[in-house]
């Protein structure tokens, strides 16, 4: 296995887009002072909404769009809840995650007819940058959702870093009582960047089943949504460190795609990316208790 091979890279990129959109809508959460643990079923519904309306309208982008918008409407579950009403947030997400679960099951049934996956001949997925005429071969065969995450890593930087309005965002999140002095609106903050997770999401989801796939599959969130939450952890809410964070497990899942060939068991394959995304959160935890008897 050559880690350096353009066909390995380009795997590692597409493992990698759909938890780095999840975790740049926590990580906006999280600066907000919003942790939000419903990752999962936001990602998972908005893969199940991208192939519904790409296969009802026989146009990707449509489902791109169709998925962002009702995972935004999914998301304002969580911001009525847990901001509007201040309800407990981590109870709220969880219900969220088993509710998407469920939903998605079901509906699967009744709309499709059967459960387990879905795909057809038909179902549109979304073109490559190739097909576009934007071929960039270190990036291999991706979907323009690719590049776009990787750019929005940039544009959350410079937003958060640079502009009035994400000064404010962490003004809400670091100092709420300095905030509402000054005149902020700290719910209306909060319900904001949740939302903007929602669409996020969406876009994670439409990559998932769209890009990365082109289908639909009970439970294919497969615990991604869980991974941007640990990456989130991971970043200290900068947006370069998620960045790292999330390429870590992009190359876990790339090395354990490729140990699928080897002889190994199927479930070892399927568990590296947690195990080495799991082992890499238990270090930065033993080096974020190591800082303060450093500095004393």
């Amino acid at each position: 296995m050559n880690i350096f091979e353009l066909s390995f890279l380009s795997g590692v990129l597409t493992a990698t887009a759909p938890v780095l959109l999840a975790a740049l809508g926590g990580l906006i959460c999280q600066v907000a002072g919003v942790f939000n643990i419903a990752l999962e079923g936001q990602l998972l519904w908005g893969a199940f909404t991208a192939v519904v309306v790409s296969d009802v309208t026989g146009s990707a982008w449509t489902g791109v769009a169709g998925a962002i918008a009702a995972t935004v409407l999914f998301s304002g579950m969580l911001s009525a809840a847990s901001v509007g009403l201040r309800a407990d947030p981590i109870v709220v997400a969880v219900g969220l995650n088993l509710l998407a679960l469920g939903l998605t099951g079901f509906l699967m049934r009744r709309i499709f007819g059967s459960g387990g996956t879905y795909s057809s001949p038909e179902l549109a997925g979304l073109p490559t940058l190739a097909e576009l005429g934007l071929d960039v071969p270190v990036l291999g065969p991706q979907s323009p959702l690719v590049p776009l995450a990787l750019a929005l890593v940039v544009a959350a930087a410079w937003w958060l870093g640079r502009t009035r309005s994400g000064l404010r965002v962490r003004a809400v999140g670091q100092h709420r009582e300095a905030a509402e002095a000054a005149g902020l609106r700290v719910g209306a903050y909060r319900h904001g960047v949740v939302l903007v997770a929602g669409a996020l999401c969406g876009l994670a989801g439409a990559q998932l089943a769209l890009g990365n796939v082109t289908l639909f599959s009970e439970g294919m969130s497969a615990g991604r949504g869980w991974i941007a939450v640990v990456a989130v952890m991971l970043s200290g809410v900068l947006p370069y460190r998620l960045l790292l964070a999330c390429l870590l497990f992009g190359f876990a899942e790339a090395v354990g795609f490729r140990l699928q060939g080897a002889r190994l068991p199927q479930q070892a394959a399927d568990a590296a990316p947690y195990v080495i995304t799991l082992f890499a959160l238990v270090l930065a935890a033993v080096a974020a208790r190591r800082r303060p008897k450093e500095a004393s």
